[in-house]
């Protein structure tokens, strides 16, 4: 917006140091689509919808590391995987006999040919353990969300958008041709147009509007000697969800086991949560290996009862682009292009 429209003066309000949803503590996944979570997703929606947003998540991707660059987002083409246990063999065999299908409408979206593939023969290499089958996705990668934040925000900088932190608004109102943006402190301002993009906190804003908070919790090991893969995995249609970190293992997931505490925008670990990452980790990730838990956290994702984002006018001069399905690496780039180009033509 402020490149195409440099006279515009525009203003970010950021209620954290940093941005803190999910921006700053998501996994880093450059990925569009596990096979399982297609599969999953055609049960309840159309062909047109799914694969519609399969290629806004590829194009998203592709530019948000032409915006920011591979170097500075720290991108690394590792692929990504899908694992399977023996108790997922009736879910597996559905994914296998899908490549074929999916492989084709991935060519025209991505113009690759076998996106998707078996790489079983992967599993003793990487070490894991009660893993039968594994597919992968050879179109995805990873990325650094630090270096991805800190690259945006000095290109916001550079061209000349101020961004205030520790900020916490609390209403949006329209007011005659401008809005009021109120802070807790009691403290307004005007502005002649807001746009609402806090995605997992959006409810507070837009409480009749299709989008839920959902908590994401995620663990990091200790640097690990020998690690054997490198890449993006997922597991149990994607609830689950790990990746390599330099040598280290970055895993998520599990509020399948609790939907309804996870369906918040309060940070927070929960007991049952943690200890099925725990034991995953050890008895199918990382079994017979010495490591130790360095770090754990929570993210809050904007989620509804579909996936696409929500760009559209809210009322006056308010706008929105919330619900990114926690695809937020992969769909901010263009949901940020489209909201930008409806503010701005309004």
């Amino acid at each position: 917006m402020k490149l195409s429209e440099p006279s515009l003066h525009i203003v970010v309000l950021e209620k954290g140091v940093l941005p803190y949803g999910a921006s700053t503590r998501n996994a880093g996944f450059a990925c569009f689509g596990s096979i399982s979570e297609l599969l999953t997703d055609l049960k309840s929606h159309s062909e047109n919808d799914i694969f519609d947003l399969v290629e806004k998540r590829w194009k998203g991707l592709a530019r948000l590391r032409q915006i920011i660059g591979d170097q500075s987002l720290d991108y690394e083409p590792f692929g990504g995987y899908e694992i399977f246990t023996s108790a997922d063999k009736l879910l597996s065999d559905e994914c296998y006999e899908k490549l074929n299908y999916f492989n084709s409408e991935l060519h025209r979206i991505t113009g690759k040919k076998n996106v998707y593939g078996d790489a079983s023969t992967k599993i003793k290499e990487f070490g894991f353990s009660n893993i039968d089958r594994m597919l992968i996705n050879n179109g995805e990668g990873q990325i650094d969300t630090g270096k991805m934040m800190k690259a945006l925000l000095e290109k916001c900088r550079n061209v000349g958008i101020e961004i205030l932190n520790g900020v916490d608004v609390t209403k949006i109102e329209n007011e005659n041709k401008f809005c009021r943006i109120d802070f807790n402190n009691g403290f307004s301002i005007l502005s002649k147009k807001v746009l609402i993009a806090v995605n997992g906190f959006a409810q507070k804003f837009l409480p009749d509007y299709d989008i839920q908070p959902a908590r994401a919790q995620v663990l990091i090991t200790s640097p690990i000697k020998d690690l054997k893969f490198k890449g993006s995995f997922h597991y149990d249609c994607g609830y689950y969800y790990f990746r390599n970190v330099g040598n280290r293992i970055l895993f998520g997931g599990g509020r399948n086991l609790d939907f309804a505490k996870e369906k918040t925008s309060e940070f927070g670990l929960t007991e049952i949560v943690q200890d099925s990452l725990d034991k995953l980790l050890k008895d199918v990730i990382l079994p017979d290996t010495d490591y130790q838990i360095e770090n754990r956290w929570s993210g809050i994702m904007g989620l509804g009862d579909t996936k696409s984002p929500i760009v559209k006018k809210v009322s006056g001069n308010v706008y929105c682009a919330v619900r990114m399905g926690g695809m937020g690496v992969a769909l901010g780039s263009l949901t940020g292009e489209e909201a930008a180009t409806l503010v701005l033509n309004d």
